[in-house]
């Protein structure tokens, strides 16, 4: 099985993939002037919410003028200080209002952000979103729960099939509680954790976006299709939507 991958590089990939240039903001950007888009059913575009082709889920209204991605993962300490800096005025201030789509496509990373991946993900679109901005804000508790863990038994994971891997990281970090507090049921999640496809299309999603973006680590965004280089945390990609509502 292709997952394998992930334990052999785990180390290096815990090195390197999470994004760790982040400059500064020249600007605030130019001032947002676009009229907010009516959602349907005088609702919120926030609570609009579907999977994508490229195996992400997407936030908003499709046909927005700015369409960002972001490529992150759930154990990148960068990936949780932009939802900690960021994801609240993005929502609030760009998605609700229907000027910006937001799709979050899973990079995984290490064995802890495919167990925790599979697990936000296994609610499909009713509780990806919040469960994931979950795991970022509580990302210091669980995974130093596994790294508190007892390295034998860390040790011996590498030693288990798929099926069992997942389940146990999950044990060690308390996850199948936490998802189930928030949506996704304790069978369920074990279904989803020893769920083979959707691990392969995981990891053929990591190879899809390197391949197709040469994505560096994880936060990289894009803006209507293109890399926007440099934009690690809030204060950097903010002035850059506001250019593309702007153009």
């Amino acid at each position: 099985m292709r997952i394998s991958v992930i334990f052999l590089a785990s180390a290096a990939l815990l090195a390197t993939a999470c994004n760790a240039e982040k400059g500064a903001a020249n600007s605030s950007g130019p001032e947002v002037t676009a009229k907010p888009v009516p959602a349907p059913n005088n609702g919120d575009w926030s609570t609009v919410i579907s999977k994508t082709p490229e195996g992400g889920f997407v936030m908003g209204n499709p046909n927005a003028k700015v369409k960002l991605v972001e490529f992150g993962s759930l154990t990148c300490p960068h990936c949780a200080e932009f939802e900690h800096q960021g994801g609240k005025a993005l929502v609030d201030n760009y998605v609700k209002k229907g000027l910006v789509s937001w799709e979050f496509r899973n990079f995984v990373r290490d064995p802890f952000d495919m167990t925790a991946t599979l697990l936000a993900r296994c609610g499909g679109e009713a509780s990806f979103f919040g469960l994931t901005r979950n795991l970022f804000t509580d990302q210091r508790d669980w995974v130093g729960k596994i790294q508190a863990a007892d390295q034998a038994k860390l040790q011996g994971l590498q030693t288990m099939p798929p099926s069992q891997q997942f389940s146990t990281i999950a044990d060690l970090a308390g996850l199948k509680q936490y998802a189930s507090m928030r949506g996704v049921p304790r069978a369920k999640g074990e279904q989803c954790l020893a769920n083979e496809t959707e691990i392969n299309k995981l990891v053929q999603m990591n190879s899809d976006a390197v391949s197709t973006y040469s994505i560096p680590g994880t936060p990289t965004f894009l803006i209507n299709g293109t890399v926007v280089e440099n934009t690690a945390t809030w204060g950097l990609l903010e002035p850059k939507i506001k250019e593309a509502l702007a153009s």
